[in-house]
């Protein structure tokens, strides 16, 4: 629906902020979506920007109610993987494992259907289906040696729930394929390999060092978990949205 001029201007002023915060500070994000839904709850563009920031803060309920509307204002299939999310996050994961078996799956572009098995292989590790979730994410996508947007994720779901099962070696080795696909950051695939290798990272100074050593080197080192004067072990959990 189009809207009249001024008003539109105000929506997407708030709509930009939504973007612009939904990842350093999501609270104000949501803050802001409150307010372009207030301005335009019959925009399908507001009622997305408002699922994802109250998926961003955990608002599940609210979220898939958000999502739902926006897919019947414009027929598209596209948040159906981030519908299924909201049904683990609500503690429904039986609901999200009976969407990714719906015919909306297939109509999903190659990104969307790998996050739908994302999804899926989330709700059966919430079921306790450890194996069932190492197959689910078995594909061609993850066996396959070109790198997208996706595989990052794909690989380290895959690592963690090869982890959980304990297959260390081979959890070893996927993530360290993630972190071959990572150029953005993506994942915390590193800190996990180093975890795994019994290397953790420990702050060179200490408050006294603060206060006037100045033998200390700022920043931060590794150390081995194995060492005599090695601190405790310290864990990503990205919330439902990852396997």
């Amino acid at each position: 629906m189009s809207l009249p001029k001024t008003l539109a201007e105000d929506v997407a002023r708030n709509l930009v902020m939504v973007a612009r915060y939904i990842d350093e500070d999501p609270d104000q994000a949501y803050a802001y979506s409150r307010i372009a839904l207030r301005l335009a709850s019959r925009v399908a563009a507001v009622r997305e920007a408002a699922g994802f920031a109250a998926y961003a803060t955990q608002k599940y309920a609210e979220a898939l109610a958000e999502f739902r509307a926006a897919r019947r204002m414009t027929g598209s299939v596209e948040l159906w993987p981030v519908m299924a999310d909201c049904e683990r996050g609500l503690g429904r994961p039986e609901r999200a494992l009976a969407m990714a078996g719906e015919p909306e799956v297939q109509k999903l572009d190659k990104a969307g259907q790998v996050e739908m098995r994302l999804v899926a292989a989330g709700a059966r590790r919430d079921m306790g289906q450890l194996d069932a979730a190492i197959v689910t994410l078995q594909s061609s996508e993850l066996a396959s040696s070109a790198v997208h947007a996706w595989t990052p994720r794909l690989r380290y779901a895959y690592a963690d729930a090869l982890l959980a099962a304990g297959r260390e070696d081979e959890a070893r080795e996927w993530f360290g394929k993630a972190l071959e696909a990572d150029k953005d950051g993506a994942t915390d695939a590193s800190d996990r390999l180093a975890e795994l290798d019994g290397v953790e990272f420990v702050d060179a100074l200490d408050d006294e060092d603060d206060e006037g050593d100045d033998t200390g080197t700022a920043g931060a080192s590794a150390v081995s978990a194995t060492d005599d004067d090695a601190s405790e072990d310290g864990d990503e959990h990205d919330g439902p949205a990852t396997a």
